[in-house]
């Protein structure tokens, strides 16, 4: 008869302990810089994202390292803990978000997100590529090959941060226009064009780039639309009005489980969790079941105290003092100014050419512009295959947190010039209930 298993232990003391401090100094003060960036007419995001290169080795680890060492500890086993409690929270707001997305919108203007997320991907592409032929090669790893590092930093410079474009969208009440339901639906296209472009360059940086693979990835990709489409819009229906029947609480715990399910699917798959948490969130906010407001609680928590955690840890990795040295500091500048021209020069050409006016190709360029958490997820991936040092590691972290800070002033700069329709206004009562006004940031 064979033996039972033995139980896994607990979670040590210590490190449950350092976890609660790390949760607890994240969320506070994110909420005190979040409210502060507010105050200057800043999204929290802002203050938010800045919690992390304050205690990190951006300025804590260097200031304070027994202290950083201590309640930052650099072991796996403590880091994925909080990683793990970010990962939900990014899970969750990107599904929220794809439930406030209106599909009737997108399909009528679904030419220009075309174009936009075409010239997005295309033109970044082709200046990351060229500009990785002339970064110094006193920058690279010394094993890096010149030609694949040169195609990874094209696919850096071509992502978008689906995360950090609907918490901005979120905080300056911007999501119910047309222009931000346009920026979800385009970045989401770039985001899957793009997971599978870095799928394609790791598979060359390690030497066995399987053509099966790919087609495999496209396929599960045809296959996630096809059951969004047909058997699961019925099946989420019929789950989330048993839930509304049972209650409130309910409610929000089957769109929960059904939103990490879905990320869950993609992810085995081989494809960004984060693709399947909105998909279903679409699902779920068009399958006629529930109305916005039942999900108020979860936007709450989400908004109020899982996304805050989550944006505040992105600078924990990041060491910007690298840029201390001239040539990191100059190389570190042509990229960002480079990733800035590809990404909104691209977006922001395939806005006109959908005939969108200049302030409203102006804030599409701002807001596919924002590369936050997944440039940094690219950026861990190269230095882990060895094509990217740590120098160059910096940079792309750089080019991260630098187009993630600069949206949401641009933002505001060009929705303050766009008009407000009563299409979008209609939209807004209809996701946020009746008595919101307008407000930007």
């Amino acid at each position: 008869m064979p033996l039972a298993a033995s139980p896994v232990p607990p979670v040590p003391p210590h490190q449950l302990l350092v976890f609660l401090l790390q949760v607890f100094l994240l969320l506070g003060l994110a909420l005190l810089l979040g409210r502060g960036a507010a105050r200057v007419g800043m999204p929290a995001l802002v203050g938010e994202l800045l919690v992390g290169l304050l205690l990190g080795p951006s300025l804590l680890g260097h200031l304070a390292p027994d202290l950083s060492g201590w309640l930052l500890p650099q072991r796996p086993e403590q880091m994925h803990m909080l990683d793990a409690f970010g990962q939900i929270g990014v899970l969750l707001l990107v599904g929220i978000t794809g439930g406030r997305l209106d599909l009737g919108m997108v399909r009528r203007r679904g030419r220009t997100a075309v174009q936009i997320s075409v010239t997005g991907l295309a033109v970044p592409l082709a200046l990351g590529i060229g500009t990785g032929y002339l970064v110094p090669g006193s920058l690279l790893p010394a094993t890096a090959d010149r030609t694949v590092f040169a195609l990874f930093l094209g696919v850096a410079m071509c992502v978008s941060a689906i995360p950090v474009i609907a918490k901005t969208l979120t905080d300056m009440n911007l999501l119910h226009r047309n222009i931000g339901q346009l920026t979800l639906a385009a970045g989401i296209v770039d985001d899957i064009v793009g997971w599978l472009l870095l799928s394609i360059v790791s598979a060359l940086a390690v030497s066995h780039l399987d053509g099966g693979r790919l087609g495999l990835s496209l396929l599960y990709l045809a296959a996630v639309v096809a059951f969004a489409a047909l058997p699961g819009r019925p099946l989420v229906r019929w789950v989330m009005g048993r839930a509304a029947a049972a209650g409130p609480g309910v409610t929000v715990a089957a769109a929960t489980a059904l939103m990490l399910g879905g990320a869950a699917a993609t992810q085995a798959m081989g494809l960004e969790a984060i693709f399947g948490s909105f998909v279903m969130g679409i699902v779920i906010g068009t399958c006629g079941a529930v109305g916005p407001a039942a999900l108020a609680p979860l936007r709450t928590v989400v908004l109020g105290v899982l996304a805050p955690v989550f944006f505040a840890t992105v600078g924990l990795r990041v060491d910007l003092t690298a840029l201390a040295r001239p040539q990191v500091l100059a190389t570190g500048t042509a990229v960002l100014l480079v990733a800035v021209l590809g990404k909104f020069g691209g977006a922001y050409l395939g806005a006109r050419l959908g005939r969108l006016g200049r302030w409203e190709a102006l804030a599409l360029g701002a807001g596919m512009n924002a590369r936050g958490v997944i440039e940094v997820v690219v950026a861990m991936a190269g230095l882990s295959l060895g094509v990217l040092s740590a120098e160059t590691f910096t940079i792309v972290i750089l080019v991260a947190v630098a187009t993630s800070l600069m949206a949401p002033p641009i933002l505001r700069l060009a929705m303050g010039r766009v008009e407000h329709t009563a299409e979008e206004r209609l939209r807004e009562i209809d996701l946020l209930g009746p008595g919101t006004g307008e407000r930007v940031g």
